[in-house]
């Protein structure tokens, strides 16, 4: 039935070219493994020791391979036996390469169901007594009827062996045959009872039962009713002490009538952090595994369950803490104590060397804090409960800020006024109240370590409308409040501060950046900043990710317990990641040292083709900027093409200067050139109107008929004005608006639809065959350029807010609502990219009309180019159909100025000036976070290290009291610090291929952008 499987020898000689042999020559000896052979690591070097293959029934000596010995540093050559193929040759004579063949465990699923009923049988099987006797092996007399589901024989025995058996598992499932089947039972049912603070399977001499003897424990798999008798005798002490010695937490202090098993306590909360499981799920869980049948209720303890895992949290961050240890007791913790801190982040006096403050200026920014801020609207809180019935049991000891001292600011704060957003559209800033109707707090909003995303002490807090500042400030220099570090980062999505701040840099977030205006993207961008590496500002959106699944259960609580809850989990997620980080830290640094490495190439190469005093001129230039943000911006392209805005501000200027041809014989108080630039606007009026009646539909409601009516006769009023300017300058408008509308009056208002009205500018009149004066037809074309370039730009604009929101829309939109809010907000951009690809086809249009009776420049054309629907792609997405090596970019992209570049071009100059700072950026920040990730390995290092020697040091701080209390004092400090010693211990192993890493790499630390020869 079921196929016997046949054990194959490893054929492969696995081996990893960087051993810690290269690094370590003195290293102990280390095994390798090939074929039948073992292979040794010794100080001299690699030894193969003379062994026996097997190869077809017959024993052939294994070939030696020479000893040799290393350099200080690994050579290739010199290790090419240990290189893929080396032993290709022993292969082929030994035939031992031969592929194995197909197993059945290679589609388990497949064999699964060709012994499927094979298992099910043997389920029913374990429903019966199976091959067990009716009587018990004890004396042969007493009926086997009794049998344990937890143990793992569940061999039927009498109630008498079952009850011996089962002293030091009181909390087993029992079941009892009856004749038929097994029925449930219990311990208690058959005469167990737990005698506390004896011994288990001894008497307490003077018994105390609690009342009406109905005690209930709630462990992993079910509610017990048990039967508990509290000593009563001279050693007696508190009941709930009793409980406690008994790895059983009392639901109540006074004469507790219930308990909770340590296990169970612990189970769900590491259930909690890993699933998110609540409390009433868990709790319905226990309960159907006592009975799932629906005759019978299984006890009821979930509130008391609830209460007793506030107490369990707060009990295990005291004890996680080391508050335990400290003489002076609980009371005395200070703010933030209890938070888990980031190991990687610098602590003055714990891992930084001690003249860390004195080093140079190029260099200080590997002592620096990064900080991240955010804030999450899904951990919304209603309003349950209050302060005075629910306060936190440990309120600002770990992250979030102590409640009295934040109420007051906000009170002090409450009416300054928000500023506005001058970038984007937040809401979060602009219209904080929107969901703030029947809630207590609608959000929190955090302080995290922005490199390595943990949460910071004292650095969380509720928000009670919206993102505001008031409420953002009081975390942040809360979370900072004892940091002694000299040089700062931080990133936040909605700035409200200048990045001018000495010793502090404000920065936008990488996935945020993109959604901001152009000047933000240049001044607060991680790409550009000098000292901050690869660092993307993102670490408290990523932590959003995990927390947010307790959101529906945190929504319901009261507000000590919801702090309270989100504390242990915060804790948790720094506890988790610190012990992540030996595989994380290597797996960057490998990264880091290939990208560092391809981009000192690519900066070497542009640097060949660049003249030696353009490039001095380039990087005096941007480091100037690094070290002053307030001077010329050395990546912003002066030379972009004019907008409309420009050219109406530039023929205002000749007018004012008398150099308008229109200046002094204008027949109306407004010039020509206002009259045309009116009349574009009234066009693109009329455009917008016709689309949003056209939105509509066909049964539109009475206030979306009011609305467009109003607004049809409004434009109408503008354009009726509009057109007697127009008819004092151009009276073959008049005459033309009267030939194609006769019945019509001379302001042309007969139209039934406003945005129907001909307006007949210059260009209209042009295609009709009828000229106007060169000066208005000019003034057309120059205006037209400028709303080419500006419908160009906005169609730019609108592709990198879509290419943000289907990347916004992949990592955080779950579920049927959020991805229909997602659609619409893109659904909005496409239709302003329409929009604006309409303006721009509109505005060459009647550009190259007006350009066949005019003088323009040639190559105007080559600027703005005809617009196709496949040109209206993201900058880094190709045509349908298009591979990566084969994609494009499309033109919008590449033509942003009005002339041809060439290389006397200043335009073209920018160009590439902007480009080789960009490179040159590039490659500093993979540099930088080099030389970042080897100083935060070394202070993981020394902060475990101390961490270590810390709970060494509680060893004997608290000697007061019970000796048994000390001495699990004691032994807790011993087990916590050997956890970091084997922490550190693991790292440094994981760690001590980096120095080969970067030597293979050849990782250098110029700034000029070579690599070392």
């Amino acid at each position: 039935m079921f196929p016997r499987r046949q054990s194959r020898s490893k054929r492969k000689f696995d081996y990893e070219f960087h051993t810690s042999v290269a690094t370590n020559p003195t290293n102990t000896r280390q095994r390798v493994l090939h074929h039948n052979t073992v292979a040794e690591v010794t100080e001299r070097g690699l030894k193969v020791s003379t062994g026996i293959i097997a190869a077809e029934g017959e024993a052939v000596p294994h070939l030696a391979v020479p000893l040799v010995t290393p350099d200080p540093l690994p050579n290739a050559e010199q290790y090419k036996f240990l290189q893929e193929g080396y032993f290709e040759s022993w292969d082929a004579e030994f035939e031992t390469n031969q592929s194995r063949g197909p197993a059945p465990s290679d589609d388990p699923m497949k064999e699964f169901l060709d012994d499927r009923d094979l298992f099910l049988s043997e389920l029913l099987r374990s429903e019966g007594r199976g091959e067990s006797p009716a009587m018990c092996r004890c004396n042969n007399t007493s009926p086997a009827n009794h049998r344990c589901i937890d143990c793992v024989s569940g061999v039927p025995t009498c109630s008498q062996c079952l009850l011996t058996s089962h002293y030091h598992s009181p909390f087993h499932r029992i079941e009892k045959w009856n004749g038929l089947f097994y029925e449930k039972t219990s311990l208690k049912d058959i005469g167990l009872r737990i005698h506390l603070n004896h011994p288990p399977g001894e008497t307490c001499l003077l018994p105390e039962t609690c009342r009406k003897d109905d005690f209930v424990v709630v462990d992993v798999f079910q509610v017990h009713e048990v039967g508990i008798n509290f000593c009563g005798c001279d050693r007696s002490v508190p009941h709930p002490v009793q409980l406690l010695r008994a790895r059983l937490y009392p639901m109540t202090v006074n004469q507790p009538q219930s308990a909770v098993t340590f296990r169970c306590l612990k189970h769900f909360q590491l259930l909690s952090f890993e699933s998110k499981c609540s409390g009433y799920e868990y709790i319905s869980t226990i309960r159907r595994g006592s009975t799932n049948t629906g005759v019978e209720k299984a006890r009821d303890r979930y509130d008391e369950f609830l209460r007793v895992v506030r107490q369990w949290r707060n009990l295990t961050m005291l004890k996680r803490s080391g508050r335990g240890h400290d003489p002076q007791g609980v009371s005395t913790t200070t703010k933030g104590q209890c938070a888990v801190l980031c190991p990687a982040c610098p602590h003055p006096g714990i891992n930084l060397p001690p003249d860390w403050n004195l080093a140079p200026e190029d260099k200080r920014y590997l002592y620096a804090q990064f900080v991240g801020i955010d804030a999450n609207f899904r951990l919304k809180r209603k309003h349950v409960s209050s302060e005075a019935r629910d306060p936190s049991l440990g309120g600002g000891w770990a992250f979030f800020v102590e409640e009295t001292e934040y109420k007051e600011h906000i009170s002090a704060t409450w009416n300054h006024k928000q500023p506005k957003s001058t970038c984007v559209s937040h809401n979060a800033v602009n219209n904080p109240d929107k969901q703030a109707r029947g809630l207590s707090a609608t959000g929190v909003g955090t302080v995290d370590c922005a490199r390595h995303d943990f949460k910071r002490p004292n650095g969380v807090g509720d928000l009670q409308f919206g993102e505001r500042y008031s409420n953002m400030d009081f975390m942040f220099f809360k979370s900072l409040r004892d940091s002694k570090i000299a040089l700062l980062f931080v990133s936040y999505d909605i700035l409200h501060l200048s990045n001018t701040i000495k010793h502090i840099s404000f920065l936008v977030p990488k996935f945020h950046l993109p959604a901001h205006i152009e000047s933000c993207n240049l001044l607060y961008s991680f790409n550009l900043t000098k000292g901050v590496g690869r660092t993307d500002g993102e670490a408290p959106e990523r932590g959003w990710a995990n927390i947010n699944r307790i959101a529906q259960s945190t929504k319901e609580m009261g507000p000590g317990a919801r702090r309270d809850t989100i504390d242990d989990h915060f804790n948790d997620l720094n506890w988790k990641k610190t012990t992540q980080f030996g595989e994380q830290m290597l797996k960057k640094i490998r990264e880091a040292a290939a990208e560092c490495r391809e981009h000192s190439l690519v900066l070497e190469e542009f640097n060949n083709s660049v003249p030696q005093d353009v490039r001095d001129v380039w990087k005096d230039q941007v480091e100037a900027w690094e070290a002053d943000s307030s001077l010329e911006n050395p990546y912003f392209n002066a030379s972009n093409a004019p907008s409309e805005r420009d050219v109406r501000l530039q023929l205002a200027q000749e007018v004012a200067a008398g150099e308008g041809s229109g200046a002094d014989s204008s027949p109306s108080h407004v010039h020509a050139s206002v009259m045309i630039a009116t009349g574009l606007g009234l066009e693109e009026e009329q455009r917008k109107l016709g689309a949003d009646i056209a939105s509509i539909g066909q049964h539109p409601t009475t206030s979306q008929l009011s609305t467009s009516l109003e607004k049809s006769n409004h434009l109408r009023s503008k354009i009726t004005s509009w057109i007697e300017v127009q008819s004092l300058f151009m009276a073959e408008a008049s005459r033309q608006r009267f030939k194609e509308a006769p019945s019509a009056t001379p302001d042309g208002t007969s139209s039934t639809k406003a945005y129907d009205i001909q307006l007949w500018l210059p260009s209209n009149l042009a295609a009709k065959g009828i000229i106007v004066p060169q000066e208005l037809r000019m003034y057309e074309w120059r205006l037209r350029q400028g709303q080419a370039h500006d419908a160009l730009e906005e169609i730019r604009r609108v592709l990198r807010l879509k290419s943000y929101l289907y990347k916004y829309k992949d990592r955080f939109a779950q579920g049927v609502k959020a991805n229909t809010r997602s659609n619409v907000v893109i659904d909005k951009a496409t239709v302003n990219m329409n929009r604006a690809a309409e303006r721009y086809r509109v505005a060459r249009n009647a550009m190259l009309t007006l350009a066949n009776s005019l003088e323009t420049p040639v190559t105007w054309r080559t600027t703005l180019r005809d617009l196709r629907s496949e040109d209206l792609r993201a900058l880094s997405e190709g045509l349908v159909g298009d591979t990566e090596g084969r994609r494009s970019v499309s033109w919008i992209w590449l033509q942003n100025t009005d002339s041809a570049q060439t290389d006397e071009d200043p335009r073209f100059n920018d160009a590439l000036r902007i480009e080789w700072c960009r490179s040159r950026a590039r490659m500093m920040r993979w540099s930088e976070e080099v030389e970042l990730l080897q100083e935060e390995m070394r202070r993981i290092l020394e902060f475990l290290l101390w961490d270590g020697n810390r709970w060494i040091s509680r060893v004997s701080a608290h000697t007061e009291g019970d000796t048994l209390v000390q001495e699990g004092r004691a032994a807790y400090a011993q087990s916590q610090a050997a956890v970091r010693f084997d922490l550190r211990q693991k790292f440094e192993r994981l760690w001590s291929e980096v120095p080969m890493i970067l030597e293979f790499f050849r990782v250098s630390n110029n700034t000029g952008g070579h690599t070392e020869k």
